[in-house]
């Protein structure tokens, strides 16, 4: 199911599943992304836990955590935008009412530790969600920022970036974005366009979903397999071999046995090679006996700009050689 697509004046509720916005540069960024929303003729519902640091490394307790979300599904809002990542979003799911959210489907946007509602709120509630741009970075329109806007208004048709950031540097809060390393998108095995639904996200978190009673991973895929399954991926704080036994532990889950594509991004630690092993050998040796497609070094990850992802949505994935490029364009 898609939610509605928003249209002039939407209210956008932010919410904190994770992190406040308590430090630098968040809290700075948080309330120049306010003000960019109301100028875009947004209305703005700042949920309780937005500005606040009260709980274990978290904005509050996982039950006021999750209030806030079944509040926002409960409310008048158009679309839910996390205000950041962090560390035990998980720790919330016991307390998210899924079933209200079925009964109440909006656009849930949110990135990194808020894989654990992109996903779940997909593989459990079949609503589509939008991992992309944590509500803080919205202060600055472009890039990703800027097609995760168009998205919710129902933009169908976008393409990777030129170029990526090496590092995050947070000593000026409002800085732009500083591009200065060229994309070059890696294919395997890929000969022509793949259609399938979009699902994955952090993979830090997919691991930590797998086999709990929020794992309706292969559920969802059997519903849709008909229609063919993309798995995107990244990761955070996975070094090149914990990621190795993190792909191990979702193969051995089944989780892949029916994907037609892999979409793999770039993880914070790029260019950390334990043992000489990179996290293209990792990903590669792990994924490619399956014989299927497997575009690696996508925009999409820690390392900005990071395409905002659909989840759950039907889409057709294009790699195009002579333009070096990914295209992704939705279908409904």
């Amino acid at each position: 199911m898609k939610p509605e697509f928003l249209k002039e004046n939407p209210t956008i509720y932010l919410v904190a599943p994770s992190f406040g916005c308590t430090t630098e540069p968040y809290k700075t960024r948080l309330e120049a992304s306010i003000e960019k929303f109301k100028s875009l003729g947004a209305n703005v519902i700042e949920g309780k836990n937005i500005w606040l640091s009260e709980g274990v490394v978290s904005s509050n307790t996982p039950i006021l955590r999750a209030k806030e979300i079944n509040d926002a599904f409960l409310s008048n809002a158009d679309a839910i935008i996390s205000v950041g990542g962090g560390e035990l979003m998980c720790e919330i799911l016991p307390y998210i009412d899924f079933e209200e959210i079925k009964k109440n489907p909006k656009w849930f946007v949110g990135f990194s530790d808020n894989t654990n509602l992109t996903y779940t709120i997909t593989t459990i509630c079949n609503i589509e969600t939008i991992y992309g741009a944590n509500a803080p970075h919205f202060y600055n329109m472009e890039y990703d920022t800027k097609d995760t806007w168009d998205m919710l208004y129902g933009k169908r048709d976008f393409k990777g970036y030129k170029k990526w950031q090496l590092e995050n540097n947070d000593k000026n809060p409002l800085q732009k974005l500083n591009l200065r390393k060229r994309t070059i998108i890696k294919p395997y095995n890929y000969t022509k366009p793949v259609t399938g639904r979009l699902i994955g996200g952090c993979l830090d978190c997919l691991i930590n979903l797998c086999g709990t009673q929020f794992d309706y991973t292969k559920e969802y895929i059997n519903k849709h397999r008909g229609e063919g399954i993309i798995f995107f991926m990244e990761a955070c704080d996975l070094n090149s071999i914990s990621l190795r036994r993190a792909l191990f532990q979702l193969k051995n889950a089944s989780w892949f046995e029916h994907v037609d594509m892999f979409i793999i991004g770039r993880s914070l630690q790029y260019f950390n090679h334990n043992f000489d092993v990179t996290m293209e050998d990792s990903y590669i040796s792990m994924l490619e006996e399956f014989g299927k497609p497997i575009l690696f070094n996508v925009d999409l990850g820690h390392l900005p700009p990071s395409m905002p992802i659909r989840t759950g949505a039907l889409a057709t994935i294009e790699y195009k050689k002579d333009k070096k490029n990914i295209f992704i364009t939705y279908k409904d």
